[in-house]
Parts: structure tokens; C-alpha cells; sequence
């Protein structure tokens, strides 16, 4: 088996000497993707679009892994207020069908007041038929 890792360019990558994730075999491990959208150099003001936007991070961090969406067994979901629990198990829910991953959502803070969701995945690549 070979490891690789996927870089996405983020200071923090750097900085904190972590991979956006690491291929290891048929198996992803995308470390945890804020909703920061690199286009408007911003975190969106609301957790759905913030949530949308991580979302979008790992769909395309998935493809250079040569996997999607599909792919994924085990979602775990930080948030900085219960009151987004329902708002973004709504967008998991229209998200992912089945099989349906796993999915554990913890209440946290965050380094960076901004963020409101913060999702980390890991996904096991299927064969493609």
C-alpha cells in the first residue's frame, strides 16, 4: 500500500503540520474542513453555508483522492453552538444517501471566533462498477 497526502495551500496546513488528508491505500482520512470559502477570502455569516462550503472542501478533496461522496463511512461534525445541530443534520441528510455513513457531532469552541462548523470524514473508496 502507498500513502500519500492531499495538500489544499492553507496556512494552517503549514503551520500546524497537518495534511487536508491523507490517502492510505483504498482508505481517505480528511482532517477536520471549516467552512472558509477561498473565493470571498471568508467564513460565510451562516453555519447552512458554512456547512455547504466544508462540504464542497471534502468533495473535492475526495476527487484528487479518486473517491466521492459515496465513499464515506464515519462523519464527525464540531459545532460552536447547539442551536445548528438540526440546521446542518438537515444538509447531511439531503447530502448523503444510503449506505449512510456514521455520524457523531460534538458542541466545541473554535481558534477562530468566525467558524460555526468544522466536519471531518474518512471514506473507504469503493470499486467502481
Amino acid at each position: 500500500m502507498t500513502r500519500w497526502t492531499i495538500s489544499s495551500g492553507s496556512k494552517f496546513e503549514e503551520l500546524a503540520g497537518y495534511s487536508r488528508a491523507v490517502v492510505d491505500g483504498e482508505w481517505i482520512f480528511i482532517s477536520g474542513t471549516a467552512g472558509y470559502d477561498p473565493a470571498s477570502s471568508a467564513f460565510p455569516d451562516s453555519v447552512e453555508d458554512q456547512t455547504r462550503q466544508s462540504l464542497k472542501t471534502i468533495r473535492e478533496t475526495l476527487e484528487k483522492a479518486g473517491a466521492a461522496l459515496a465513499d464515506i463511512v464515519t462523519v464527525r461534525v464540531y459545532l460552536a453552538d447547539r442551536a445548528d445541530v438540526m440546521a446542518v443534520s438537515t444538509i447531511l441528510g439531503q447530502t448523503f444517501s444510503d449506505p449512510r455513513p456514521t455520524n457523531t457531532t460534538i458542541i466545541c469552541g473554535f481558534p477562530v471566533e468566525e467558524i460555526k462548523v468544522e466536519i471531518e470524514v474518512t471514506a473507504l473508496k469503493r470499486s467502481r462498477i
